[in-house]
């Protein structure tokens, strides 16, 4: 590994805009829109705009859930936000979601519509609003949206942690990598530890709590997610691993790992989605 030279942060910070490697260009230092763009509308109450990254995963798999169990209702149009061109900085996305990050859903089918940005929070509008995948008994809906909330705090040091320092930093850092590392694998730990003895992570019933810690740590330890199964040791987690594998066979996970996927393999691309025959015949969109 590299070691980094000497950094001493100047008075005030400035942005470097030819140091950030991988996906550098999907931040900025201020919010707001950097140009006119408006979004596309199809047919379906509700309207996703996404992209197949673990956070998009989460809602178009609750999605096709839902769809699975036959509520109609949950009919979707998904399009693509490509964050590596700055689609997330076109003025109809930062309408919907002033934070410029994916996933955003609006419902159509509420006056005046409703807009719905974290995907945490799609989650559980989602999960309220049809009744299915979220405990109606106290104890165990604070149960499961401990753990929801507990993948929205956690994720962030395995993807802009990990992650970044381990597969896309232009430098490899000792420290870095180390330090997030050692978070990465207690979280691991900690998933397998509440998988010993429970079917799901909430315990026998498939809830959002899954459907949110999946496209993350699942897709980690199935080795999608860079490249880092055998740094990690990832087979000596059996029961996160068991879940893993058993959530990855699930039609409606492998549906949703598709949706508004630009990239990998053809066949598990489906860059906009608006029925369930897509899957089938995919758009001419694509």
């Amino acid at each position: 590994m590299d070691t980094p030279s000497p950094y001493t942060p100047p008075q005030v910070w400035q942005p470097d805009t030819d140091n950030g490697g991988t996906w550098s260009k999907i931040n900025r230092p201020i919010a707001g829109p950097t140009h006119e763009k408006e979004l596309p509308v199809g047919n379906h109450p509700l309207q996703l705009y996404s992209l197949a990254t673990p956070n998009g995963q989460k809602v178009t798999i609750l999605l096709e859930e839902l769809l699975a169990l036959g509520i109609s209702e949950a009919e979707y149009d998904a399009y693509p936000i490509k964050i590596q061109e700055g689609d997330q900085f076109g003025s109809g996305f930062v309408a919907i979601n002033p934070n410029s990050k994916i996933p955003a859903l609006v419902d159509r089918s509420t006056t005046p519509e409703t807009p719905i940005f974290e995907s945490g929070s799609i989650l559980l509008y989602l999960a309220e609003k049809f009744a299915a995948f979220l405990p109606t008994e106290v104890a165990a809906r604070t149960g499961c949206l401990s753990w929801l909330f507990w993948q929205m705090g956690s994720a962030p040091y395995v993807g802009g942690g990990f992650g970044h320092f381990y597969s896309y930093a232009p430098t490899k850092i000792k420290y870095c990598i180390d330090r997030f590392t050692m978070e990465t694998k207690r979280q691991l730990d900690v998933l397998n530890r509440q998988l010993a003895d429970k079917q799901y992570i909430c315990g026998e019933a498939y809830t959002i709590a899954d459907i949110a810690i999946w496209p993350w740590y699942g897709s980690l330890v199935l080795g999608r997610a860079y490249d880092a199964g055998e740094f990690l040791e990832v087979e000596s987690y059996t029961h996160l691993m068991r879940w893993a594998e058993d959530i990855d066979s699930r039609p409606a996970v492998q549906r949703g790992r598709r949706v508004n996927r630009t990239w990998g393999p053809e066949e598990e691309q489906l860059h906009e989605r608006h029925s369930a025959s897509d899957f089938e015949t995919p758009s001419p969109a694509q």
